[in-house]
């Protein structure tokens, strides 16, 4: 992996940049849909290309315990079994051992718990969660880190912030694949010598990327945004900076201002199932009985597929009759929009002019309607 930092914002910390991976070129700040079981709820690869996606993200937890890393291996490796050709990030596993199984103990070796599927008990010691990811052989692999809960006390995230140290450099020392890169991830929950201390400590590592991990996770945004800031200063500049699991509008717009280059989340594809889309002015619940006469597009502003070619009223109703296209037409909506958003950011740092697009798009924006 090569990353070029290419223009960074006279009046913010914005940044453009360009990450050369296996299978192909991702130009930054990017947006990252989460295909989480190996594909896009509700969306084909040819439609993710269609609508301009560069990269996408799989979850090597839910790919282990189904179908497994040894069927993927066989079937060729994740871009083969996905029919994906361009570039693919695989997050560690770690959030979901912490979020999704049952029983679960960590130690200094790893971590023992129980699968959310059958029950049966898996151990994930750093060193098998590399050869797992190798073995699904995505273009960037995560670090496997331990992610702290929120609200959490101080000595419990300094505990997984020294845990995830220590794991990262048994990462490293067991990754051995040429053609995928690993990133750091950087914890310490709510506090901010504990995140300063470990993207040091990280930093030190070498790692050729860096992913901020625990944020997103129930705090209020404005904690979330003056830990980045303060994180910033400490993480190289010459590396590209992943904020993990957010995608929000507004959470990646008030990001890319603080310098952050990737993001991935799926709430884009999990509010659209349940009948909630963005659009220029906020998000729209389109399921709601206000829209049954309502014969605009989604967004009358959006240009994608859906709003050039379906009304509101008739995606509330297929909504309604649960109609299995409902949930591809706001799936297909959402994501290009976030997609588009970055777009035009990445067009407004290259004209220096990120601020305002940043205050023009929340002029009209409402994160809650």
């Amino acid at each position: 992996m090569r990353f070029e930092l290419l223009k960074t914002d006279t009046r913010s910390a914005a940044r453009r940049g360009r990450l050369h991976l296996p299978h192909g070129m991702v130009e930054t700040p990017i947006f990252m849909p989460v295909g989480t079981q190996a594909t896009v709820k509700a969306m084909s690869p040819d439609e993710l290309k269609e609508i301009g996606t560069q990269i996408l993200l799989s979850n090597t937890y839910h790919l282990f315990l189904r179908p497994g890393h040894e069927i993927v291996r066989e079937a060729g490796g994740l871009h083969s079994f996905m029919h994906w050709d361009r570039p693919i990030l695989t997050d560690s596993g770690g959030f979901q051992v912490f979020s999704l199984a049952e029983i679960r103990k960590i130690r200094d070796e790893g971590v023992e718990f129980r699968s959310h599927i059958d029950g049966r008990r898996i151990f994930i010691s750093p060193a098998y969660d590399m050869e797992i990811q190798q073995a699904l052989g995505a273009d960037i692999a995560m670090a496997f880190d331990e992610c702290s809960p929120y609200p959490c006390d101080h000595d419990r995230a300094k505990r997984a912030a020294e845990r995830t140290y220590v794991w990262a450099k048994r990462c490293k020392a067991a990754h051995t694949r040429e053609d995928q890169a690993l990133f750091g991830i950087v914890q310490g929950a709510f506090y901010k010598d504990l995140r300063i201390d470990c993207a040091r400590q990280m930093a030190d590592l070498d790692f050729p990327g860096y992913g901020i991990g625990g944020l997103s996770v129930g705090e209020p945004k404005p904690v979330m945004y003056e830990l980045m800031e303060e994180m910033m200063p400490h993480m190289p500049k010459d590396k590209p900076r992943y904020l993990m699991g957010v995608g929000s509008p507004d959470c990646l717009l008030e990001g890319i201002e603080r310098g952050i280059d990737m993001f991935d989340c799926v709430l884009a594809t999990r509010i659209a199932r349940n009948g909630t889309v963005f659009t220029k002015h906020g998000r729209l619940v389109v399921r709601n009985n206000q829209y049954a006469r309502d014969f605009q597009p989604l967004d009358p502003d959006c240009d994608c597929y859906v709003c050039r070619n379906f009304t509101r009223a008739y995606i509330r109703h297929l909504i309604k009759a649960e109609e299995i296209l409902a949930a591809r037409l706001t799936s297909y909506h959402n994501l290009y929009f976030l997609i588009h958003m970055m777009e035009e950011a990445r067009r407004a740092i290259d004209e220096d002019r990120f601020p305002e697009f940043k205050n023009k798009f929340f002029e009209n924006y409402n994160e809650n309607p």
